[in-house]
C-alpha cells in the first residue's frame, strides 16, 4: 500500500472515532480540535495516537432517538457503550482503540518508573530481590522480599519515623508517573496541618504490596503508607493505589490494610485522595488501629 493510501486509510479510521458527522454543537470544539490535530500529524509523516482521541465526547452512533441520553450514558460508564458497528463486527475505530489500550496497560506493566522522576520527587531507591521484569510477574513472592544490604540501607535512610512513605512501581509505572506528583505534595501538606512529619520517602522497585510489611518491621514506623502501581485494565494503565496500615508486619492479614484505590484523573483525583490519606493516617494514630480494626471504631 503506498504511503499516501495509508495516510489516508489511518485518517478516515480516526475520524470516525472523533465524529461522524453528525455530533452535537457542543462537540464541536472537540471534533476541530482532534481533527486539526490528526491532520498535523498526517502531514508531518506521523501517526496519530488513536488512544488519545476521547470517544466518550463523541457521538458514534448516527441518528441516535435520544442524543441526550446517549452522552448522558457515556458519561456515566467507562464501559465501551455506543460504538456502532459494521455489519456484524465491530467498526475498525473501537477494534483498532481495543488494541490501543491493551497494548498501553502492556506497557504500564513491563516498562519502568523514570529514574530521573525519582530524583525530582526526592525519592531514596531501593529494591526488592526480583531481578527483570519476567520475574515480577512470575515470582510475587520475590516482590515482598529485601536483600539484608537494602534493609541495612531503608534502616539507615528512614530511621524510625512516625510515617514512613513508600512508593513502589508494582503492576503500573505508568500510573506512578501520572498521579505521585499530586497526591504526595497533598498527602505531606495533611499530614503537616496535623503536625505529623513524614520524611525520608523511599521508592521500591520491583514492589509488592506486602513489602510495606518488611519497611514496618525494619524502620519501626507507627504507619506506614504505601502507593503503588495497580494492575492496569482496558479502562485505565494509570490507576494508583494507596494501602495504609498501622505497624504493619510480615506476613500480617490483608484484613489489617486500609485501601484506597482508583486514584487517577478519571477516578478519585490524586489531589483529593492525598487529603483523605493524611486524615487516615491522623485516625490510625489516634486510635493504633487500621483495617477492620479502625473501622470498629466509632467516629
Amino acid at each position: 500500500m503506498e504511503e499516501k493510501e495509508l495516510k489516508s486509510l489511518i485518517e478516515n479510521i480516526v475520524q470516525e472515532m472523533v465524529g461522524n458527522g453528525t455530533t452535537t454543537e457542543q462537540n464541536n470544539e472537540t471534533v476541530k480540535s482532534q481533527s486539526e490535530s490528526i491532520t498535523n500529524g498526517l502531514s508531518e509523516g506521523m501517526i496519530p495516537d488513536i488512544s488519545k482521541v476521547q470517544i466518550r465526547k463523541n457521538l458514534l452512533v448516527p441518528n441516535p432517538r435520544d442524543e441526550e441520553g446517549y452522552f448522558d450514558m457515556k458519561d456515566n460508564t467507562p464501559a465501551r457503550i455506543g460504538v456502532w458497528h459494521s455489519g456484524s463486527r465491530y467498526m475498525s475505530s473501537t477494534a483498532l482503540r481495543f488494541k490501543a489500550d491493551h497494548a498501553a496497560a502492556q506497557d504500564a506493566v513491563f516498562s519502568y518508573v523514570d529514574e530521573d522522576f525519582i530524583k525530582k520527587n526526592n525519592l531514596f531507591p531501593t529494591g526488592t530481590i526480583v531481578k527483570d521484569k519476567d520475574e515480577y510477574v512470575t515470582r510475587p513472592d520475590h516482590g515482598r522480599q529485601f536483600s539484608e544490604e537494602e534493609k541495612k540501607k531503608i534502616k539507615e535512610h528512614c530511621g524510625h519515623p512516625t510515617v514512613q512513605i513508600m512508593v513502589g512501581d508494582g503492576l503500573s509505572s505508568a500510573a506512578i508517573e501520572a498521579n505521585l506528583e499530586d497526591t504526595l505534595p497533598a498527602i505531606k501538606q495533611g499530614l503537616k496541618m496535623y503536625d505529623i512529619e513524614a520524611e525520608n520517602d523511599i521508592f521500591v522497585k520491583h514492589c509488592r504490596v506486602p513489602a510495606m510489611g518488611v519497611v514496618g518491621e525494619v524502620t519501626g514506623a507507627d504507619v506506614v503508607c504505601l502507593l503503588i502501581g495497580e494492575r492496569p485494565g482496558l479502562v485505565t494503565a494509570e490507576s494508583m493505589s494507596a494501602y495504609v496500615a498501622y505497624k504493619p508486619t510480615v506476613g500480617m492479614p490483608e484484613a489489617r490494610r486500609t485501601v484506597i484505590s482508583n486514584i487517577h484523573q478519571g477516578g478519585t483525583p490524586p489531589a483529593e485522595a492525598g487529603a483523605h490519606i493524611a486524615e487516615l493516617i491522623k485516625r490510625m494514630l489516634d486510635h493504633k488501629a487500621s483495617g477492620l480494626d479502625l473501622n470498629k471504631v466509632k467516629v
